[in-house]
């Protein structure tokens, strides 16, 4: 017989940062209980296939495979997403354009976005829920992301929300938007990071973008005027050395107001700008 502590204390994550969170999180999955189950009854014996379970998850890990993979969710803002390997991880910087966004635009006016390369509809479905007078359009260009985030559309019941395949802009002739979002590839092709930790496991078509990490983020600052209501604003992730290059481009396209944010780590994160009214 083997207890939850024990489990914990022989488990090895040699290569995770978070080894221990990494533990505790599988082995709940496994039990089919909360995190804070491990805590209050350390001592409580565990079923040979629960044990099993999470034999099999903590190989998974070792092998680089990303917690949020082997458990199929994520959390993202407030919500619980189901996740899957043809999208992004939803990250905690991430959650920088929902906060920014809801402080660009309070009160209870009706607003119209849109969140480009929506992946799980992390950021799309975190705004729709916390603004249910808002109409909130996502769209990505992968059938199997499409059909993940239409199923977390479904689960959170969010009918304010509506999710699209597109390329970035190309099924929304005609449509125009008081805000747009996107956590596009901003990743230089040649970057080191690629071949290490978590990311070696998510699609390299959502980190990627042509030599300079660039491509798809000038594609949308230029696509993004005939979409956006005059006043209204363009928001973007981008990498923590890529500030002021997003900052000229969106100057060089006629955007006004134009600012940056910092994450936690005092990267330069996140930069927007809106057009003249």
């Amino acid at each position: 017989m083997t207890i939850i502590a024990s489990l914990l204390r022989s488990a090895e994550l040699p290569d995770s940062p978070t080894a221990r969170l990494d533990a505790e999180l599988l082995l709940a999955a496994a039990l089919g209980k909360p995190r804070s189950f491990l805590h209050t009854w350390p001592e409580r014996i565990v079923s040979t296939e629960a044990a099993q379970a999470f034999a099999g998850f903590l190989e998974r890990r070792r092998t680089g495979e990303p917690v949020a993979y082997i458990l199929g969710q994520q959390g993202f803002w407030k919500l619980d997403l189901e996740v899957a390997p043809h999208t992004l991880i939803p990250r905690p910087e991430t959650e920088m354009l929902v906060e920014a966004a809801l402080e660009l635009i309070p009160g209870f006016a009706a607003v119209r976005v849109l969140d480009l390369g929506t992946g799980s509809g992390a950021i799309a479905l975190a705004l729709a829920n916390e603004k249910r007078n808002w109409t909130v359009t996502a769209v990505d260009r992968v059938p199997e992301a499409v059909e993940l985030a239409e199923r977390n559309r479904q689960r959170l019941h969010l009918d304010n929300a509506r999710v699209l395949q597109s390329h970035w802009f190309e099924a929304l002739a005609g449509e125009r938007f008081d805000l747009i979002l996107s956590n596009p590839p901003y990743i230089a092709a040649s970057d080191p990071h690629l071949s290490q930790g978590d990311v070696r496991f998510e699609p390299s078509s959502a980190l990627v973008s042509g030599a300079d990490g660039l491509d798809d983020l000038r594609v949308i600052i230029a696509g993004a005027l005939e979409h956006l209501e005059p006043g209204g604003w363009l928001m973007l992730e981008h990498g923590y050395d890529q500030g002021a290059a997003v900052r000229e481009l969106l100057v060089q396209h006629g955007y006004q107001r134009v600012q940056t944010r910092r994450d936690l780590g005092e990267h330069e994160r996140i930069s927007f700008g809106c057009l003249p009214c």
